[in-house]
């Protein structure tokens, strides 16, 4: 039995909080249990998403995009389902870049599953803490027409927005007629949304200001969703004539406040706070390689990575380089696995 231990970080944006693991040269494997396993909040060390830092040219995903972006940005939802955009992750992974010496400050490209999304991180003297701003494109409303959503006995009719991730928004009188969030809310018609979607409670307070809750695919109610806040502001827009002038929207959640920008000709840039909140190593004891059991813990190694002690020293590296950046932030969390 070999304890492996594997360098992770933790942060925020607005309350949304994300695992990071940073495999520069795309070693780990990790499996939809494992990644579940990781965002538990009783059994794992709990978040909202999880956040796998890669070269572009390390991954098959990303190599096309690597002309453009150093850096691809893996994310998973706490269930473990593949995630193709994440605002508020996008985020707080600019600001791990930045925090461990990778990043100025100031403009930065990342590759995403959804494209590339261009960044723009505060220069400042603390690199931990602070806003960040990520360009999210202009979002489209695909259709179909009279999507439903429902809670409970009550309905209301939902618009189609793509972020770079399905949305269904509904603009409701009283956030609370959303219920406790704690299952999926009811779209239809049931083929609307193939693979799931994020559905956002909206309320309109006028003067460019909303407010907002959000039942995430693959994860549940958030504090905070940072495509959620641009599908928020976009069916806004689309339910009456457009401005045709640039515009702020101000988007408050549970977890704090976002600000959309909006072009005149409607694409959507999101600022707000991102900052890291955690670091440590997660050790994992067992075997190595461990066997592909359905249900077993850990993280494992693919078939075409490096053996144990490559593995063992990039992790250590990569933990030398966080620990080494961040002396007074220093939190040694461990879970033994």
């Amino acid at each position: 039995m070999n304890p492996i231990g594997i360098p992770f970080a933790k942060g925020q944006g607005a309350g949304n909080d994300f695992l990071i693991l940073d495999d520069e040269d795309g070693l780990l494997d990790l499996t939809v249990a494992t990644t579940a396993r990781l965002c538990d909040r009783r059994n794992g060390l709990g978040a909202d998403g999880l956040l796998r830092l890669v070269r572009s040219t390390a991954t098959p995903e990303a190599f096309p995009m690597a002309g453009q972006a150093d850096w691809f940005m893996d994310y998973r939802n706490s269930d473990g389902s593949l995630g193709a955009m994440c605002g508020n992750g996008a985020r707080v992974l600019a600001r791990y870049l930045t925090a461990t010496g990778r990043h100025r400050g100031g403009p930065l490209t990342l590759a995403t599953r959804a494209g590339i999304r261009e960044l723009h991180v505060r220069p400042g003297p603390e690199a931990h803490h602070g806003d960040v701003s990520v360009h999210m494109g202009t979002p489209t409303f695909p259709g179909p027409d009279r999507i439903n959503v429902s809670v409970g006995d009550r309905r209301w009719p939902a618009l189609h927005v793509d972020v770079g991730n399905p949305h269904a928004v509904v603009f409701v009188d009283d956030l609370d007629h959303a219920g406790t969030l704690d299952t999926a809310p009811a779209v239809t018609p049931a083929g609307a949304y193939p693979h799931g979607t994020t559905v956002e409670f909206v309320r309109d307070l006028g003067s460019h200001h909303l407010v907002l809750r959000v039942h995430e695919r693959g994860v549940g109610e958030t504090p905070s969703c940072g495509t959620g806040a641009c599908a928020a502001v976009a069916a806004t827009l689309h339910r009456g004539p457009r401005p045709g002038v640039p515009s702020r929207y101000a988007v408050d959640a549970p977890g704090g406040r976002l600000f959309v920008d909006i072009t005149a000709e409607g694409a959507m840039t999101l600022t707000g706070p991102a900052s890291l909140t955690a670091q440590g190593t997660i050790r994992l004891n067992t075997p190595w390689p461990p066997a592909p059991v359905p249900g077993q813990r850990g993280l494992h190694r693919p078939a075409h990575g490096a053996p144990t002690p490559a593995l063992l020293a990039r992790a250590n590296r990569g933990l030398d380089r966080l620990l080494a950046t961040q002396p007074s932030a220093r939190h040694n969390l461990e879970a033994d696995r």
